[in-house]
């Protein structure tokens, strides 16, 4: 899921004074905003308070199920069409992605109540952490499951760097050191052996900005299916 946390409340208040909004719509997220504690119920009628606060008006607010689906997102603002008509902005507590998708389905300026800060894991109810980078070149069948370009803070891919001392990390000192961890786990599962050498990470394959079509695919394969199928194998 995607972890955000506020923004600095006076570049929120800057950007509404910049454009002299004095009515404003607020859009939550029912996702991962949500489950992070930004953008949920309680977070959306927070705002609302605050943004009264300096004497403006909350025309309205709704939370999306998925703010970043645009479909879902143009229904709920259809669903609030007079609220966010009579807004001179809207206020977006979602990720990045969230707030983009807004800013396709309104007419009006919109702005992040949010900061997009990680692809976190859920660890328990409240505590997330950062273990993907969404590289594009993932080396997880190498590295025992743990993946060092994230959890290493030096992004280094071969064994611990010079710094490492009694199995610990030199930047973050309260925790083990990713290599030694991908170490004993490669070790316990008899794996060690036969690892060599991760190569050098390929950027190229993190294009942006990133697009699946999986209709487009699913079109492709009919047409070819329809035409007989691919058929694998060697040839002599």
């Amino acid at each position: 899921m995607i972890i955000t946390k506020p923004r600095e409340w006076e570049r929120i208040k800057r950007n509404l004074d910049e454009i002299g909004a004095k009515k404003v719509f607020l859009m939550g997220c029912g996702q991962c905003a949500t489950v992070a504690h930004t953008g949920g119920e309680p977070e959306v009628i927070q705002m609302k308070a605050m943004i009264e606060q300096t004497g403006r008006t909350v025309t309205g607010w709704a939370i999306g199920e998925v703010t970043c689906h645009l479909g879902g997102t143009r229904l709920e603002a259809r669903k609030h069409v007079g609220e966010i008509s009579d807004a001179d902005a809207v206020v977006v507590l979602s990720c990045g992605s969230g707030v983009q998708t807004v800013a396709d389905s309104v007419d009006k300026p919109v702005f992040p109540g949010l900061e997009s800060a990680f692809l976190g894991n859920v660890v328990r109810h409240g505590q997330f952490e950062e273990r993907c980078q969404m590289c594009g070149d993932c080396v997880l069948d190498l590295t025992a499951g743990i993946c060092a370009v994230t959890t290493c803070p030096k992004g280094l891919l071969n064994g611990p760097c010079g710094g490492m001392w009694q199995g610990k990390c030199e930047v973050l000192t309260d925790r083990e050191c990713v290599h030694v961890r991908i170490h004993e786990r490669l070790k316990a599962q008899g794996r060690l052996t036969k690892r060599g050498a991760v190569p050098a990470k390929d950027y190229s394959a993190k294009l942006k900005p990133g697009s699946v079509d999986l209709r487009a695919k699913a079109l492709e394969d009919s047409a070819r299916g329809r035409g007989g199928g691919v058929s694998g194998g060697a040839s002599s």
